[in-house]
């Protein structure tokens, strides 16, 4: 069962090169723009980090980024969890926003 991973299969760097995707360098910061506007980026980065994957860039960040990061939050126990929800929150924000500039202008009286 690969539940876990079948995001992998809409992921933006599917038909690259993934040799690409595991370089050192300055070449990671090339890397990574494989990783921009790819709909399972947070998926691929909250992987990465849950099973602290040392090589490669992953949902957007190199691995010293993912380091530093993982230093940074050392009491997350699940970063699927997290990102999930920040993302869900970031949507929900975006719609009541975008909403808001929807409603007509009422003068007040």
């Amino acid at each position: 069962m690969r539940v876990e991973t079948d995001w992998a299969e809409r992921g933006t760097c599917r038909v690259g090169n993934p040799d690409d995707l595991f370089v050192e360098g300055a070449a990671q910061h090339r890397a990574k723009v494989v990783c921009t506007g790819c709909p399972v980026r947070t998926e691929c980065l909250a992987y990465a980090l849950d099973h602290r994957i040392e090589h490669g860039v992953w949902g957007g960040m190199t691995e010293r980024e993912r380091r530093a990061l993982l230093r940074r939050r050392p009491t997350v126990t699940s970063w699927r969890r997290l990102l999930e929800t920040a993302r869900m929150e970031h949507e929900n924000h975006r719609a009541a926003a975008q909403g808001a500039e929807n409603q007509p202008v009422r003068a007040a009286c």
